[in-house]
């Protein structure tokens, strides 16, 4: 047993604690990543609260409350998993009810998921709603969301209890984004939180503002990526358009990031807009304002996953899997995503070790049917035209390690130093085409295994 490791987290009572410190403390490593100011969109107001909704955090806020001062469109993308929580349920039926209008907030737990608690879950989905639509005076105009423990039932009069405070303690400062962001967290190291300023083509001297923040370190990968998210923007765009522009993000940031395999009962990413800013409303996917703030929000988004990988339990690595040369996106997306999520390719990434035999062999499996079915017929993999390539983050040269199927004769100090980076990139190129797909994925450590063997207590 690595002693080292272990000495690194605090024992209590003979439990071994391993989630992010209660007092808020972030690693050093990722302290880069958290930011110290932001741009945040008008109208919007935030709050964190602390509740103790598990029992142990008395520090911690652990209740989320985002709300604007008028009406939004709103539009939110749902795990797939057919075990869907009680608030993923409320939530998109809400949605649907109106039809993607009229929205003003959206009230966040963590420390329980509310996921597998029949009908009394989906009863207090609606109570956390409804004590949030009390104070903001509105009707079926709260979204909710929850993360933390599959199976257990929410201490529910706590966060009704906790609702009025958290109404009070709103705020548009960086400081409440800040709080808001932390709220949302479980075994995340850090808060995840972006915001920038945009223009539009339509309205070139009016300043557009967007921010998101985001949760998850593990249980990660689509469909959806597992994980919480909220984007809030002040630009006008109109609920008929919103849903397409959210769904088309997602395919290229939160749907392609994977840390273990796993897609969880609760994910959501809620995307939420005003029209404080101003300006004309976007109401057509063909305008130039809708591409525009299309590039917008994919790149946005983009970089809120990017943060979630960064963040994997007990990563110590960022890869960028790149699929180049393919007969199919489809199929570059598959193979990228079976590369992403091996095993073997992870573990040999956290030792360092240049093992690009995993990074074929995961390739070469991508493809395979289940058993039983019908013979694939895809045509992405041809042995003979495969390439595989490190990409050093320093930007120096590639290191080749297959080339046309043949093998080279691979430098290992180099190999070494370049894994020896925090970020890396694995290039394959198919040589069957012209289209690609890429994936984030993080490493495999010791400490993956012993977070979630602890996870419950």
């Amino acid at each position: 047993m690595n002693m080292v490791h272990l000495s690194r987290f605090p024992v209590q009572f003979g439990r071994r604690l391993y989630s992010a410190p209660a007092s808020g403390a972030i690693p050093a490593a990722k302290k880069k990543y958290v930011p110290t100011s932001g741009t945040y969109p008008q109208g919007f107001k935030v709050s964190g609260t602390v509740v103790g909704v598990k029992p142990s955090n008395t520090t911690k806020p652990d209740l989320a409350f985002i709300t604007s001062d008028r009406p939004c469109a709103a539009a939110a993308v749902f795990t797939k998993n057919k075990f869907q929580a009680a608030p993923v349920t409320f939530s998109r039926n809400l949605l649907q009810l109106r039809k993607n209008a009229g929205l003003q907030g959206v009230l966040i737990n963590s420390g329980c998921a509310n996921a597998v608690t029949g009908k009394g879950g989906l009863e207090d989905a609606e109570a956390m709603a409804g004590a949030a639509d009390k104070s903001l005076g509105a009707n079926k105009a709260t979204i909710v969301m929850s993360t933390g423990v599959i199976g257990q039932r929410l201490p529910i009069k706590k966060i009704l209890d906790n609702v009025p405070a958290a109404f009070e303690r709103l705020g548009g400062s960086h400081d409440h984004w800040m709080s808001c962001a932390t709220a949302i967290c479980t075994t995340d190291t850090f808060p995840k939180l972006i915001s920038k300023s945009f223009g539009l083509p339509s309205s070139p001297s009016t300043e557009y503002r967007i921010a998101g923040m985001t949760k998850g370190a593990g249980m990660i990968h689509p469909n959806m990526a597992t994980l919480l998210g909220v984007i809030a923007t002040d630009a006008p765009i109109s609920s008929t358009v919103l849903p397409s522009l959210l769904k088309n993000a997602v395919n290229k940031s939160f749907n392609s990031i994977t840390i273990d395999g796993d897609t969880s009962t609760n994910d959501t990413v809620a995307l939420l807009a005003n029209g404080a800013a101003g300006g004309a409303e976007i109401t057509s996917e063909s305008s130039e304002d809708y591409r525009a703030f299309q590039a917008v929000l994919s790149d946005f988004s983009t970089d809120l996953a990017k943060l979630v990988v960064r963040d994997g339990e007990g990563a110590t690595k960022f890869v960028t899997i790149r699929v180049e040369e393919s007969s199919s996106e489809e199929g570059a997306r598959r193979i990228a995503s079976t590369i992403a999520k091996s095993p073997l390719v992870k573990t040999a990434l956290y030792g360092k070790d240049a093992n690009w035999g995993r990074i074929l062999c995961a390739t070469g499996y991508s493809m395979i049917t289940e058993p039983g079915a019908p013979e694939n017929e895809v045509t992405e993999i041809i042995p003979e035209k495969t390439n595989v390539s490190f990409i050093p983050s320093d930007g120096s040269a590639e290191l080749k390690l297959l080339v046309d199927g043949e093998p080279e004769t691979v430098n290992e100090e180099r190999a070494a130093q370049i894994l020896e980076h925090e970020d890396l990139e694995i290039l394959v190129r198919l040589g069957t085409g012209k289209e690609k797909a890429t994936y984030w994925t993080c490493d495999y450590s010791h400490e993956y295994i012993t977070i979630n063997g602890d996870y419950r207590t």
